[in-house]
């Protein structure tokens, strides 16, 4: 760990025939001593040995070409090199987690997540190509899309005013995704009722009994329109509560998650939410339609 301390612009990486043997591992104690910052709780984390965590370090700077960690007094620190790195680390740990515990696949190209409980909670979202819109009988989705292109991107657009009453508006923030608008007419709304959704603003997106990691990949489809601030559609089939404490409940929705602008500029998530008139999700059947409660449905009509 005594390579020279570089900016993230300055790392070049030399393509390499094939990646190390323990990458995993060596992403798995890199992302553990990030977090930890102490050498002595990492290796307890991992139930590993200071040798190895330190040779993992070792050869992971290696690959990249840049100090990741600087240690003063055995007290370790993230260098630029480090921190530029670490967010794709943890994604690669958390994917890798996810996947081998069979929750994670691509189906023709298009991320599909999937999570089982013992209590009956249930969770698959598939990726779906855009001109299922188009396809489909939503007219809130066509509708969506199509102010969203108009308005370009702008929030306060009049080409997005008769929308708003149907939008869920998220802001990213130091801890966490979290929404700030809960349209009166929203599928989140029809769902849970007006009283609850409203008492949701505000507060950080809620993780799923999936876990860290699963909620992790969950949140990427939000990093991912912020990073391109386009569009994206997905299918989700759960099972969740219409009430605190009441039984888990089936329900199917579509969601178009879009990139968007609050007034002053910074980013604005817009999402489009209107339940499924036919489960595109891989492996789900569609008679979970049939026990969805029939009041959970948009009002939107265009006119």
């Amino acid at each position: 760990m005594n390579k020279p301390v570089t900016s993230p612009i300055d790392i070049e990486r030399t393509v390499k025939t094939a990646p190390p043997a323990l990458l995993f591992e060596m992403i798995r104690s890199f992302v553990t001593l990030a977090r930890t910052l102490n050498l002595s709780h990492a290796v307890k984390e991992l139930n590993s040995t200071r040798q190895t965590v330190r040779r993992h370090i070792t050869a992971l700077e290696d690959e990249i070409g840049a100090a990741l960690f600087e240690v003063n007094e055995r007290q370790y620190r993230l260098t630029p090199a480090g921190e530029s790195v670490l967010p794709e680390a943890e994604d690669l740990a958390a994917r890798a987690r996810v996947w081998l515990g069979g929750s994670s696949s691509h189906i023709n190209g298009l991320l599909r997540l999937s999570q089982q409980r013992p209590n009956g909670w249930e969770f698959h979202q598939q990726e779906q190509p855009l001109d299922h819109i188009w396809g489909g009988k939503s007219e809130l989705l066509k509708e969506g899309l199509s102010a969203w292109a108009k308005s370009e991107g702008e929030l306060e657009s009049e080409h997005m005013a008769h929308l708003r009453p149907y939008l869920l508006v998220y802001r990213d923030t130091p801890n966490g995704w979290i929404c700030v608008e809960i349209g009166e007419e929203s599928f989140y709304t029809m769902w849970y009722g007006w009283s609850h959704a409203r008492s949701s603003i505000g507060r950080p997106l809620g993780q799923l009994p999936g876990g860290d990691d699963f909620a992790r990949l969950l949140e990427q489809s939000f990093d991912q329109i912020q990073m391109n601030s386009g569009v994206r559609l997905d299918e989700v089939v759960t099972t969740i509560p219409r009430v605190v404490g009441g039984p888990l409940i089936p329900t199917a929705y579509k969601r178009l998650l879009m990139g968007g602008r609050f007034p002053d500029g910074s980013f604005a998530l817009i999402a489009v939410v209107d339940r499924s008139d036919k489960i595109r999700i891989d492996g789900v059947e569609q008679g979970i339609l049939e026990q969805m409660p029939g009041d959970a449905v948009s009002t939107f009509v265009l006119g």
